[in-house]
This record gives structure tokens, sequence and C-alpha cells, in this order.
């Protein structure tokens, strides 16, 4: 399904959108596609050479765990959960083909301020939706409460890390609509 016209960079950059995760459907990126993927996405601005981020994919066999890490971490912030959200919880683990989880990983003791390093992560995952774009797949950059839950990182192998996003990468399953976009005169300011 031609969901965005890529036909010049230009075109890429303007076109781009996120689609719902929940409403992505299979195919998503094969692993030479995610491997193309997230080299684009680590070729970000990187003051002093660090690479402070990771990315962890989420195997489509993993994704059962995943969700059971993502309900053992809300159950310990919230003991007594209902079933619906229980079933949102895990439901999240499952949304989209393909999922890579985005760290903020910074080097603490360099010389380059911890606000650059962790501006070059999101610039990752900036970078990571554009190309999961240039290569024919919607993606969809989500956080809420999981990406603040200490556990989902230390479950994930990143423990003391931060997520920066769960990056959701898939196949529309409906034609995407355009969002409100800002004025520019609103947030352009001459000086």
């Amino acid at each position: 399904m031609q969901f965005n016209d890529r036909s010049t960079p230009a075109t890429l950059l303007s076109t781009r959108r996120s689609g719902k995760a929940r409403d992505m459907v299979a195919p998503g990126p094969d692993m030479a596609q995610l491997a193309a993927i997230l080299g684009i996405a680590a070729r970000v601005p990187d003051h002093g050479k660090l690479n402070p981020w990771r990315f962890v994919t989420i195997a489509t066999e993993r994704r059962a765990a995943f969700a059971d890490l993502l309900e053992s971490a809300y159950r310990d912030a919230k003991p007594d959960p209902g079933r619906v959200e229980l079933d949102a919880v895990r439901g999240f683990a499952f949304e989209a083909p393909t999922l890579v989880v985005v760290f903020s990983a910074p080097a603490p003791l360099s010389h380059i301020p911890l606000w650059e390093q962790e501006l070059s992560a999101g610039a990752a995952c900036a970078l990571l939706c554009t190309a999961a774009s240039a290569h024919g797949f919607v993606a969809n950059w989500l956080t809420g409460w999981a990406a603040y839950a200490p556990l989902v990182a230390d479950g994930l192998g990143m423990p003391g890390a931060k997520i920066a996003g769960f990056i959701f990468i898939g196949t529309p399953s409906r034609a995407l609509d355009e969002r409100p976009r800002p004025v520019l005169s609103d947030i352009v300011t001459a000086w």
C-alpha cells in the first residue's frame, strides 16, 4: 500500500506521517530492512561520538514475554489493577509487526553535556521513524507509563537507562490522514 510519496527526499520529508501502532498490519521490515533502518537512525548528530543511545528490538516470538514484563512492571506500581487496564498493558506489547525500544544511554563521565546526549537519543527516534518511512513503512513513536518504569528498562537489559521511545513499525491498514500542522509564523521568529 503506497501511503507516502517517497520520490524525492524533500517529498519524503514533507509527507512523512506517523501511523497509529494499533492500526498497523504486516508486513513490517524484514531483518535486512530493519538493519538498514537502524543504521540510518544511528547517523544522527552525536557530539563527542558517544553513541548515547541504544536500540533493543523485540522479536515477534518474544512479544508474550515482553507483555509479561510490562504487566509485572505495571503491577509493581499499581498492585491491584483492573482487567481492562491489564488488557491494555499487555496489548501494547503486540501492536504493529515490529517494535524497537530506543534508550537514552548517556556517558555520564563525558564532558559532553547530558542534555546534548539526550537530544541525540531523541534525534535517533525521529530519524528511525523517517528511515522506516523511506523504506515504505509507517512508524509510531510512543512513550507512556512504560517508558518511565525502571523495571521495564531493567527487564530489557538496560538498567539505569531511560527509554526514549517505543518505535512501532509496520504497514498502515488504511490511508493516513494528515494532521494539523503549525503555522510557521506562529513558531518561527526572526531575530
